[in-house]
């Protein structure tokens, strides 16, 4: 009797009629979507990897960067490209990642509905649509232009990719906290906890799993920006592990230089360095996955 009951039950669940058609027209549509991305995502994939794979080496990735020119493309590398992108990535990451949880704090804590946390809001908003390349040209015109050829550095960069960053760090960090369950919060409150401390040792942990993926994700975002570095780091070939002063450069922007070239050598050295990009990348990605586990795994 119990088994008809439940047989009754998942024919109950089961659309039937139009509504499985409808059903099965949604989710054929989906996976054709999803096969529409995906082609053309395997197809850039392949070619990296193809044209990308036969530069790198142990060489390539520390030797110094050299111009493009006629020489082969397994002279040379991307050591200081490799160098100045974790250094300016790393130091946007420092200035955009704290401000952007505090922002994203206020706003699901203490805001509410003021005058500050809806321009705040309105501004996150509107600042996530900005091209990147006008990052770039408002720390061209505030920063490089005024100090000359020494405003020319990773710091100029980093700032560029900072405000590239802020917003998407402020909307991952809000949508995180606001899926906090509010049980949580009132039962810190009735056991006579400050609205501070509830929000440093119950809602800080209970997100900081989705807090840490959406920080990476907007690490992995800028690392791969072009357009902005373009204006404010100048070019230099060899390291410059001084992020504060003096030129620098990244993979990003070899890449740009590398490609436009008509020098074999040169377009082979700006694939390698792509896919060297999409590596760290990877490893971005990998990661904020894996903190995302491991803080699940840690709330249950």
């Amino acid at each position: 009797m119990a088994a008809v009951s439940t047989q009754r039950t998942a024919d109950l669940r089961e659309p039937s009629g139009w509504r499985r058609a409808k059903n099965r027209l949604a989710v054929g549509s989906m996976w054709f979507a999803l096969l529409c991305v995906l082609i053309p995502l395997g197809f850039v994939l392949a070619s990296v990897l193809v044209k990308g794979a036969s530069v790198i080496s142990w060489q390539f990735l520390t030797s110094s960067t050299i111009p493009p020119n006629v020489l082969p493309a397994n002279f040379g590398g991307m050591g200081a490209a490799v160098v100045g992108t974790l250094e300016i990535t790393a130091f946007a990451s420092v200035i955009a990642i704290p401000l952007g949880v505090l922002g994203a704090i206020y706003l699901s804590e203490y805001g509410g509905n003021r005058p500050l946390a809806r321009l705040i809001s309105f501004l996150s908003d509107v600042m996530t649509g900005v091209p990147s390349i006008v990052m770039g040209l408002f720390i061209f015109t505030v920063w490089v232009i005024p100090r000359g050829l020494s405003g020319y550095s990773g710091m100029a960069g980093s700032f560029a990719l900072a405000c590239l960053m802020l917003p998407i760090v402020i909307r991952s960090s809000y949508e995180i906290l606001r899926l906090v369950p509010d049980s949580l919060r009132q039962g810190s409150y009735a056991l006579g906890a400050t609205k501070s401390r509830v929000t440093l040792t119950v809602v800080l942990p209970a997100a900081a799993g989705g807090l840490v993926s959406g920080a990476l994700l907007a690490v992995a975002r800028a690392a791969g920006e072009t357009a902005p570095l373009l204006f404010t780091i100048g070019a230099v070939e060899a390291t410059n592990s001084n992020i504060f002063s003096g030129s620098n450069t990244a993979l990003s922007v070899q890449i740009f230089d590398n490609v436009l070239q008509p020098y074999t050598g040169a377009v082979d050295r700006g694939w390698g360095a792509a896919l060297t990009l999409i590596a760290i990348a990877f490893i971005f990605m990998i990661a904020a996955r894996l903190v995302t586990a491991r803080f699940n795994r840690y709330s249950r």
